[in-house]
Order: structure tokens, then C-alpha cells, then sequence
């Protein structure tokens, strides 16, 4: 482990780690996403693209290289943080120069760095009381309850720590909409099934004629549908905000 976590070069690029360490031949939105540098970053990409080995293989050099660090695998379900804990758990499998695990659980592992990545539960809650949290994953982070995800955030506070929020789209609303329609001061990627070679046309047209459209945009194509059970567009409700005019006080009620 010592003469992996020395090297300098996998250290400061991510993309030659996971290329020579891990075997992973990334596209080129997944280098630019392994090399993001700064605090906070979305990742709307559509189903089989790569996202969550992505955040898997961040998770892992955060632990690997830089001791001490705290990571937290957030998703709408434990179940669903699970999964991506298990891909987690792959990558570091593939390592040929296996770091020592002083806890090693279906939840959550540490190494003798003291660096932790732990899976938690999807309620607000039960999530309090971690702090000084260096790498927050938001799995499918459209369809974690904003209670839970305004519960994480002051968790990186002091430390400085960095957010990723990671989905494919679930209708106008939530704090992924907002965040990618609105947020500042995110990296923001998106990478639709015309993006990911991986995916074939074929495959594509057949999923189109058995979901649906308001699904088949969503899930492959990264597009923020109205909502199934709304009565009003977003766009008609802001018009009609946007022509009321504002109450006037004061003056001569008689007038």
C-alpha cells in the first residue's frame, strides 16, 4: 500500500490511477469528471453511462491518497447506497497492491490511513452527526428527499469538503433540478445515450416504444420533464406570477 499511496503521479491525476491501477479506460467526460478540482459537481448523465463507477473510482483515490479523509455514500435508499458501496468495494479489488482494512463491512470500510467510506441510511434523521466530511456522493440524487440533502451539506462546512450529486432526472423539482437549472459555482456534466457509445440505437428505439417518452427523455436523454402529477406547467405558473401586479398601500382607499 505504501508504495502505491507514495506515488506522486496517481496522486495528482486521477485518470492514470484508474488506468493503470484499476484497468479503467475512461471516456472523455469521465477524465474530466476523475480530474474535477473544485467543490461541487453534477453529474446528469443518462442510465449506463458510467456515472456511478465514476464516483466509485473518486471515492476510492480520495481514501487511497489523501489519509484521514471521510467519505459518505448518500442514495434515495440504503439498499441503493449499498450498491454503490459494492462498486466501491470492485474497484479496490481490482488494486494489485491491496491496502489493509482495519474495518471491513456490508456498510462501510476503514484503512490504516484512518480514511473511512461509509454507506448511510436515506433518512435525515439518522444521518446527523458527522462532520468533517472531506467527499459527499449523492446517488441518484433526483429522487433523494431534500430533506436529507439540505441535512448533508453542513457537513462540509469547516472541512471544505466537496459535493457530488449524481442522477439522471425525475421531473421539475427537487434540489437536482434547481441545482443544475440554477445552481452557480457547480462543474456541471451531461452526457445523453448519443454520448455513450456503449449504448446502442437499437437498444434505444426499443426502449423508446415500451416506456414511453416522458421516461425514455428522462432516463437517456438527461431532460427535466414536467412532473406526472402536476396540473401546471413550471413555464405557466412563472408567466402568470410574472403579470400580477404587485399590491399598492397607503393613499386614499376611496380613490
Amino acid at each position: 500500500m505504501k508504495l502505491l499511496s507514495s506515488n506522486i503521479a496517481y496522486n495528482l491525476d486521477p485518470v492514470l490511477f484508474a488506468r493503470n491501477c484499476l484497468d479503467f479506460r475512461a471516456d472523455p467526460w469521465q477524465k474530466k469528471a476523475l480530474r474535477w478540482t473544485g467543490q461541487k459537481m453534477i453529474l446528469n448523465c443518462c442510465r449506463q453511462s458510467g456515472k456511478s463507477t465514476v464516483s466509485a473510482i473518486l471515492a476510492v483515490h480520495r481514501a487511497l491518497f489523501f489519509p484521514k479523509s471521510l467519505i459518505l455514500l448518500i442514495s434515495p435508499s440504503l439498499r441503493q447506497s449499498g450498491e454503490l458501496f459494492k462498486k466501491v468495494l470492485e474497484e479496490l479489488d481490482k488494486l494489485p497492491d491491496q491496502p489493509r482494512r482495519t474495518e471491513n463491512n456490508k456498510l462501510s470500510l476503514e484503512f490504516e490511513t484512518k480514511s473511512r467510506i461509509v454507506s448511510l441510511p436515506s433518512t435525515e434523521n439518522t444521518i446527523r452527526g458527522y462532520s468533517g466530511v472531506d467527499l459527499i456522493i449523492e446517488d441518484e440524487a433526483s429522487r433523494v428527499d431534500d430533506s436529507l440533502h439540505f441535512a448533508i451539506r453542513p457537513m462540509l462546512a469547516v472541512s471544505g469538503g466537496r459535493l457530488l450529486l449524481l442522477s439522471t432526472p425525475f421531473g421539475k423539482r427537487g434540489h437536482f433540478f434547481e441545482e443544475w437549472q440554477n445552481g452557480t459555482a457547480w462543474e456541471k456534466i451531461e452526457i445523453s445515450a448519443t454520448d455513450c457509445s456503449r449504448i446502442s440505437k437499437k437498444f434505444l428505439e426499443e426502449e423508446r416504444a415500451s416506456i414511453g417518452t416522458w421516461f425514455y427523455d428522462q432516463e437517456y436523454f438527461c431532460m427535466f420533464k414536467e412532473t406526472i402529477d402536476s396540473i401546471f406547467r413550471n413555464i405557466d405558473i412563472e408567466a402568470a406570477l410574472s403579470d400580477i401586479e404587485p399590491l399598492k398601500f397607503g393613499g386614499d382607499l376611496h380613490e
